[in-house]
C-alpha cells in the first residue's frame, strides 16, 4: 500500500529536516531528480515554466542540471520579481535563457505552484499553458490543482509525469492530471510517519483475495446473497450476480422476480423468488433495480435486519436516503457498505470539493464503510481510514457496471474479509477489469463482469 500524506504533515516534515539540512541543498536535491526524470525523455530542448519561490526554484536548479548535460534549456520567469534568487543564479551561470514566449521543446517542466498554492491557474499562466503541445513534467504537482483535495477550479496543468519529493500528497492520489507519479526520496522519509491513507496496489488485494484450500467447500468459501433487480431491470439482477459469481469460488444465492432469467444465465446459482425461501447467506447484496417503492422498501428493510453484513448500493442507498428509520432495522455491530456514486452520495450528505473528507464523514455518521465511486474511488470507514483505488481508465463510467461491483462486494463480504478491505479489493479488481475488458474501446458491464476471473488471475499470488 503506497501511503498518503496531507501537505500540512510534508511542510511540519521538510522543517524538521531544515534543522540538520541546509534548505538550498534539499533544494538541489530535488531538481536534481526532477533533471534526471526529464533526461529520461531524452529531450534536445527543455522549456522551464518557473513560478515564485521554491517550485519555481527546483524548475530553475533543475534547468540548470540539464544545462550541464548539454540539453538546451529556455524559461519563461511568471513573476520575474519573484524568482528564486539561487536557482536563477545558477541557471543563468550554466547557459540557460530567459525567453518570454514559448519556443518549440520537446520536455516543458511546470514550476508555476508549489504545494502551498492555491486556486487555479492565473489567465497568463493559462493561456501560456494552453499553447504546450509537449509532454509535461510537474514539480510537486500539476499547477492548479488543489493540493489536498485534487480538486480543481478553473484552468490547471495536465501532466505526463509528476515528480514529488518524500511521499505521496493528496493530489497524487486523487487528481488524474498528475499522470505517472515519482517519489524521490530526498530525506524526508523518517520524517513524516505513519500516512493519514493509503492507495491500493496490486501486492495488496492478491494477499487479502480469499484462495479456497484443501479443506474448503462451497459453504466454508461464503455463501453470498443477491436481493436485486425486478421486472422492470432484470438485467441489474443479472449482472450484481455475476460479479459475485466471478468474484469467489463458493456459492451465490440469488433471491427475488429475476429468478428465472438468474438461473438460465448462471445455472449454478441457487436462484429463488424470495428473501425468505432464499437459505442461509454470509452476507447479502440489495439494491441494484429493486425500485424505491414499498415493495423495495420492505426487501431493504428485511435484509438490514437478517443480521450478517450487507452491501447496500442504488436503490438501496435512495431507500435509505428516503425513510432514514430503515437504518434501525440494523444491529449496530452488523457491517454495512455503501456503494454509492457523487449523485446517490449527494442524497445521503452533502459532498464537498474535499471527496475524501466527505466520505470519512458520512462513513463515521452512519457508521459504515462508504465506497465513493468515481475515477479514483475512496473507500472510507467509520474508524477514519481510508483507501484510494487509483482507476486506469474511466471505461467504468456504463450502465450496469455499479451492479457488477456490489457483487463483488458482497462476495469479498461473504469470504470474510474486512469489510473496509473488501471494499478496497473489489474497487480495484472491478476497475482493472474495465480496463482489461474495454481494450482501448467500448465495454458493457457483461463484459467488465468476465473480465474479473483475468483480473484475479494476474494477481501477484
Amino acid at each position: 500500500m503506497r501511503g498518503v500524506w496531507s501537505t500540512d504533515r510534508v511542510k511540519t516534515a521538510e522543517q524538521q529536516l531544515f534543522q540538520t539540512i541546509p534548505e538550498a541543498t534539499l533544494m538541489r536535491r530535488a531538481a536534481f531528480g526532477v533533471a534526471v526524470c526529464v533526461a529520461e525523455f531524452k529531450p534536445r530542448r527543455v522549456l522551464l515554466l518557473v513560478g515564485a519561490g521554491n517550485n519555481g526554484g527546483d524548475a530553475l536548479w533543475a534547468g540548470a542540471f540539464l544545462r550541464r548535460r548539454g540539453i538546451a534549456v529556455d524559461a519563461i520567469l511568471l513573476a520575474p520579481e519573484r524568482a528564486h534568487a539561487e536557482g536563477l543564479a545558477a541557471y543563468r551561470r550554466a547557459g540557460g535563457r530567459i525567453v518570454t514566449e514559448p519556443r518549440s521543446a520537446d520536455v516543458v517542466i511546470d514550476g508555476i505552484v508549489g504545494i502551498s498554492g492555491k486556486g487555479a491557474l492565473r489567465p497568463a499562466a493559462a493561456k501560456l499553458v494552453a499553447q504546450i503541445t509537449a509532454p509535461i513534467v510537474a514539480v510537486d504537482l500539476p499547477s492548479g490543482v488543489d493540493p489536498d483535495t485534487g480538486a480543481e477550479d478553473g484552468p490547471c496543468v495536465t501532466a505526463d509525469t509528476t515528480v514529488t519529493f518524500g511521499g505521496r500528497k493528496p493530489v497524487h492520489a486523487l487528481s488524474p492530471r498528475c499522470g505517472r507519479v515519482r517519489v524521490l526520496d530526498i530525506g524526508l522519509a523518517d520524517a513524516l510517519g505513519e500516512p493519514d491513507f493509503g492507495i491500493i496496489d496490486r501486492a495488496d488485494v492478491a494477499e487479502a483475495w480469499p484462495i479456497p484450500g484443501p479443506t474448503d467447500d462451497k459453504y466454508t468459501q461464503g455463501v453470498t446473497g443477491i436481493a436485486a433487480g425486478s421486472a422492470t431491470y432484470p438485467g441489474a439482477a443479472v449482472l450484481s450476480v455475476s460479479g459475485a459469481v466471478l468474484a469467489t469460488s463458493g456459492m451465490v444465492r440469488y433471491a427475488g422476480t429475476a429468478a428465472e432469467i438468474v438461473g438460465q444465465r448462471w445455472p449454478e446459482v441457487v436462484a429463488t423468488g424470495s428473501v425468505a425461501d432464499a437459505g442461509r447467506v454470509q452476507a447479502w447484496v440489495v439494491g441494484p433495480g429493486i425500485g424505491t417503492a414499498t415493495a423495495g422498501r420492505e426487501l431493504l428493510s428485511h435484509i438490514l435486519g437478517a443480521g450478517v453484513p450487507v452491501c447496500v448500493d442504488a436503490d438501496g442507498i435512495t431507500l435509505l436516503a428516503e425513510h432514514p428509520t430503515l437504518w434501525d432495522r440494523r444491529d449496530p455491530d452488523t457491517p454495512i457498505v455503501l456503494t454509492p456514486h457523487d449523485r446517490e452520495f449527494a442524497r445521503l450528505a452533502p459532498l464537498g470539493k474535499d471527496r475524501v473528507a466527505s466520505a470519512k464523514a458520512l462513513a463515521r455518521r452512519v457508521n459504515a464503510v462508504v465506497l465513493l465511486k468515481g475515477y479514483n474511488t475512496i473507500v472510507a470507514a467509520s474508524d477514519g481510514r481510508v483507501l484510494v483505488n487509483q482507476s486506469p481508465s474511466a471505461w467504468l463510467a456504463t450502465a450496469g457496471s455499479g451492479d457488477v461491483l456490489s457483487g463483488v462486494v458482497g462476495a469479498l463480504l461473504a469470504a470474510g474479509l474486512d469489510p473496509w478491505l473488501a471494499a478496497g479489493c473489489a474497487a480495484y479488481a472491478h476497475s482493472h477489469a474495465g480496463t482489461l475488458a474495454a481494450s482501448g474501446a467500448p465495454a458493457p458491464a457483461s463484459a467488465i463482469a468476465h473480465a474479473l476471473s483475468d483480473t484475479i488471475r494476474d494477481l501477484d499470488w
